[in-house]
């Protein structure tokens, strides 16, 4: 098909300027280079060739942008950066903070292409009266070229490149300038400077900067905060006004002078605010999770992004994590935000951050697996009292070895029982204390005998599959696990996800009935969700959506649930452990925060720690209590699993039920308008919300290009509404 005449002039057009402009570049850089010689033809004839032809595929458009990840109703959790930067239309930026800009960096930005060539001139003739690069005379649109090229910098040696005071990287940024130029518009690219130009204190671009210094956007900036910001761009460090206040103000008054010069305020003006102090309210920036309002779940979901990004490959982890500081990821959590406040605050009502005895919970939702809130006891930090340990995780979300189980392992134990069709009335006569021998391991290796006793010696007599659950007997679980085998109890912990707080396997040894192998709270909790799910296992799991910055949703691993026992056979469990709040129970004297729960008491050997674990149709939780220096050097005397994790327990999960809402289908909005969007969102019972980063997308400019989320939302929930900037150019 033939080329179009317009498009023709336009492609011989660009052409034409890039033939100029390496012929330019090529004489400018002989002189630039060689300020003494008068014979620059040879010289500049090779240069204006590398000029053109050098790779400019290699700038890209995106820079270091912070992931942020937030609840499942839309709160913000945490954000994650290398650069605080938070990206904002032009027309978002102030525009007096605009004028203010291009008056000290480029004057004439919107009257040139990439090269100002009266500038260049000017430096020109400065550099060769002095014999060096002086004066580098660049542009708005070089400025910001050799912004993305220092930002797509990955190692020490490409920084020193990219930022040399040389006359090639002059030129080179003149080439990328120049590319720009043919692929961008002016406004595209002085937006893409005000986001990416770094203002000092940790601050990249405009926005970033307003809210470090002012506590505000960008959009709200005035005349005199406007200056104070255009000033830093020259040296950072030295015009920083936290660090440097006295610099930052004389240099804030350069730029009202220039201002002044340009007639764009009057000299009144620039006298009355060069006399005014300067007015910070500097606000700290927060990133990562040591600044997050749910710093330990938000360890759990670092792990899980680490994990995702780097496709499980451990040697891929850095990478990933680089990624994840760099990528601009929209990350949602299944983190119940309300019920977090509710479930902290009950840990902290029994608990005290300073003490060594720690308490740490999870909940998780029956039927999905959504781990709705993680808390534990101690306060986030790197000094002590203070832990950076996930006391409620295991070891591949930031925990440690974990605490054992306790007595709620007995559960496994009866399911095996159950499962083998064993009646509930089956029954032992369970002594104060026995020996149990003939014990042997999945490979049917004979086991040594054991020793075991009850808590209470007075506890003996008959007990059934009902009330030897009720009240916790260990010696008529002794016999129940001889009954079926060890190898029938740990295979069904495993079915229910159960797995050491390290990764390893269960051990299987006979105290394993007792809670001998040490565990983390997630997995627990979920377990315990498969109970009450009627036998379907869920495997935790903490994200429910992460997009790239063009809305691309990242495919999430499978978290199917499966059914691992019958509906009978959870169903008759579920029954037996409610028998444990009825009077003679073990939680007898624990407020139930709802008619139907069913649960479990732990109380771990010699008391190195005490466990609860309970259920309702909605949600499971899990509780452990002990001392995090080693439950066994420090024993929690006197601390049963019905008395302060139970205590935990209660008002919890009383708190997750007074918040939790169902999830609910978002409908699909892409192409509308944002009236539209926001109509269809209060129909269904959602909020909408406008983020202030357009994206490039091949939908109108002003219509809805994604939402985040974009599949479901918690019934009230919030969903972010991303807008098309149009197509890309």
């Amino acid at each position: 098909m033939l080329e179009s005449g317009d498009r023709r002039e336009t492609r011989l057009r660009r052409a034409g300027r890039l033939a100029t402009m390496s012929a330019f570049a090529g004489c400018l850089l002989a002189m630039l280079a060689l300020p003494g010689l008068a014979a620059v033809g040879m010289g500049a004839k090779k240069m204006a060739s590398d000029f053109e032809n050098m790779d400019v595929q290699q700038i890209t458009r995106a820079p270091s942008v912070r992931s942020t990840v937030y609840s499942a109703d839309g709160h913000e959790v945490a954000t994650f950066f290398s650069e605080y930067r938070e990206p904002v239309r032009l027309d978002q930026v102030a525009p007096i903070m605009r004028k203010t800009i291009l008056a000290v960096e480029d004057a004439r930005f919107y009257e040139h292409g990439a090269l100002d060539v009266k500038g260049t001139l000017r430096a020109f003739m400065r550099n060769t009266s002095s014999g060096e690069v002086r004066e580098g005379g660049s542009s708005l649109t070089q400025q910001y070229a050799k912004n993305l090229l220092l930002a797509n910098a990955r190692t020490d040696e490409e920084r020193r490149h990219v930022t040399a005071p040389t006359v090639f990287r002059k030129i080179r940024e003149l080439r990328h300038a120049l590319h720009l130029e043919q692929t961008m518009s002016k406004d595209r690219i002085f937006e893409g400077y005000l986001n990416i130009a770094y203002f000092g204190a940790g601050a990249y671009g405009v926005q970033a900067a307003a809210q470090r210094y002012f506590g505000k956007p960008a959009s709200q900036l005035s005349l005199a905060e406007s200056a104070l910001l255009a000033g830093i761009t020259k040296n950072p460090y030295a015009y920083d006004p936290l660090l440097h206040p006295q610099a930052a103000r004389e240099r804030r008054d350069t730029v009202l002078s220039r201002m002044t010069e340009l007639k764009l305020i009057t000299e009144a003006q620039k006298q009355e605010l060069s006399a005014a102090p300067l007015k910070l309210k500097p606000q700290p920036i927060r990133g990562g999770c040591s600044t997050s309002k749910a710093p330990f779940y938000c360890m759990y979901v670092h792990s899980e992004l680490i994990k995702l990004l780097s496709k499980g490959d451990p040697k891929r982890a850095k990478e990933a994590g680089e990624m994840l500081q760099r990528g601009g990821y929209q990350v949602r959590t299944t983190l119940d935000w309300d019920s977090q406040k509710g479930v902290q605050q009950a840990v902290n009502a029994h608990t005290s951050p300073d003490s060594a005895k720690v308490a740490a919970q999870a909940i998780v939702e029956v039927g999905t697996g959504h781990l709705k809130t993680l808390a534990t006891s101690k306060r986030f930090g790197f000094k002590p009292p203070n832990t950076t340990l996930n006391l409620a995780a295991d070891m591949a979300h930031g925990g440690g070895v974990g605490v054992s189980a306790g007595s709620t392992f007995k559960i496994f134990t009866l399911m095996a029982a159950l499962e083998k069709g064993m009646p509930v009335k089956t029954s032992f006569h369970a002594p104060g204390s026995t020996q149990v021998s003939g014990y042997r391991d999945c490979q049917g290796k004979l086991l040594p005998p054991w020793e075991v006793k009850n808590s209470h010696e007075s506890e003996s007599g008959k007990f059934d599959l009902r009330t030897g659950t009720a009240k916790s007997v260990n010696t008529f679980y002794a016999k129940l696990q001889h009954e079926i085998g060890i190898c029938s109890a740990v295979k069904m912990a495993h079915r229910f996800g159960m797995k050491r707080a390290d990764g390893k396997p269960l051990q299987e040894v006979p105290s394993q009935v007792l809670g001998s192998n040490e565990i983390d709270m997630v997995h627990l909790a979920a377990a315990y969700a498969g109970i009450a799910n009627h036998g379907a296992y869920c495997p935790p799991v903490a994200l429910l959506e992460v997009t790239d910055p063009n809305g691309k949703q990242l495919a999430l691993p499978k978290n199917e649930c499966k059914q691992v026992v019958s509906r009978q056979t959870a169903d008759t469990t579920y029954d037996i452990m409610r028998s444990v709040f009825e009077e003679k129970g073990t939680a007898a004297q624990v407020s139930k925060p709802s008619g139907s729960v069913a649960g479990k008491t732990g109380t771990c050997e010699n008391f190195s720690c005490a466990v609860f674990a309970g259920i309702s149709r909605n949600l499971s939780s899990a509780v452990a209590y002990w001392d995090y220096r080693g439950g066994f050097k420090y024993p929690v005397y006197g601390v049963y699993g019905a008395g302060t994790p139970a205590s935990i327990w209660s008002s919890a999960l009383s708190a997750a039920h007074q918040t939790y809402r169902p999830l609910v289908a978002v409908p699909r909005l892409n192409g509308t308008t944002l009236g539209t969007a926001m109509t269809a969102l209060q129909q269904t019972g959602l909020n909408g919300a406008v983020s202030a980063k357009p994206v490039a997308s091949k939908l109108p400019k002003g219509s809805v290009a994604y939402v985040a989320p974009s599949t479901q939302s918690e019934q009230g929930g919030t969903v972010t509404i991303f807008l098309s900037n149009g197509p890309s150019g």
